[in-house]
């Protein structure tokens, strides 16, 4: 009798422990895929008005959210979109936990002085930021970011 009790009580505190880790992962997800996603959710726009207003003026997404005043929400965005997107690749086996934490430190430290006007604070090609998909293809992005993610993985 006691060992059924002692058993239940195991299993229902795995089960609770369960339910809040995958809230909390959950919760460090974004909610967005793209910046210009980011920057539509943030200022209750539609995505393809982002998107043109981009092309039209050639603004950044970090410039265009800093007129609209979320900067800073857009890039706490930013981060978790990449952070998705290195989870991603270490998931897929395209690198290792280390390299991903290693190019999420320097997301981060570029981050600090990201001023969102994608004039030259890019560890390898100033005025370059992540893009989509972290730049695997070379997209501009907000100018603060690492557009060939490859050179940090195999510098």
């Amino acid at each position: 009798m006691m060992m059924k009790s002692i058993a239940r009580f195991i299993i229902t505190g795995c089960v609770a422990l369960t339910i809040i880790a995958s809230s909390v992962i959950s919760f460090a997800e974004s909610q967005y895929s793209t910046p210009a996603e980011a920057v539509a959710g943030l200022t209750a726009r539609d995505a393809l008005s982002v998107i043109d207003e981009r092309a039209r003026t050639g603004k950044t997404y970090g410039a265009i959210a800093n007129e609209a005043g979320v900067f800073d929400e857009f890039k706490t965005e930013m981060l978790k979109i990449r952070k998705d997107m290195l989870a991603t690749f270490v998931a897929s086996g395209s690198m290792t936990q280390k390299q991903a934490d290693e190019i999420f430190a320097r997301i981060i430290d570029n981050m600090a002085v990201c001023a969102g006007t994608g004039t030259g604070c890019a560890l390898y090609c100033p005025g370059r930021g992540i893009g989509y998909g972290l730049g695997v293809r070379g997209g501009r992005g907000m100018g603060c970011g690492l557009r060939n993610i490859s050179r940090l993985i195999n510098p």
